[in-house]
């Protein structure tokens, strides 16, 4: 009987940092390492094109993406799941009571003297 082996995928835990195409999201995944010389931590980031299918992570999210195979010509990941939402801020303030009316503009003309 053949064992089917399940192949090992890289995953990595990033940030969405955009999501304005349709089923794709952004991701920037941050380390952490040591300068070669000078041996100062340094932080380095990259960003990596994510499928998205149900579009469900926001601008954020800290969302887990897995590898998979290439789906465009720099999608190679898709979503594993959202593990922590975004607290979403709304600049919408009838939301919460508060009503805008139309804004009046105040012009200062110049006076002669």
């Amino acid at each position: 009987m053949a064992e089917i082996k399940k192949a090992n995928k890289q995953e990595k835990i990033g940030s969405v940092v955009a999501n304005k195409m349709a089923k794709t999201i952004v991701v920037e995944v941050t380390r952490r390492s040591a300068h070669p010389l000078y041996k100062r931590v340094v932080s380095k980031r990259k960003k990596f094109y994510a499928h998205d299918e149900n579009e469900t992570a926001n601008v954020g999210d800290v969302v887990r993406i897995v590898e998979c195979r290439p789906m465009s010509k720099l999608k190679r990941w898709q979503l594993g799941e959202v593990i922590r939402k975004a607290v979403q801020v709304t600049t919408d303030l009838s939301s919460i009571g508060i009503q805008t009316g139309p804004e009046r503009r105040v012009s200062k003309k110049k006076g002669k003297g």
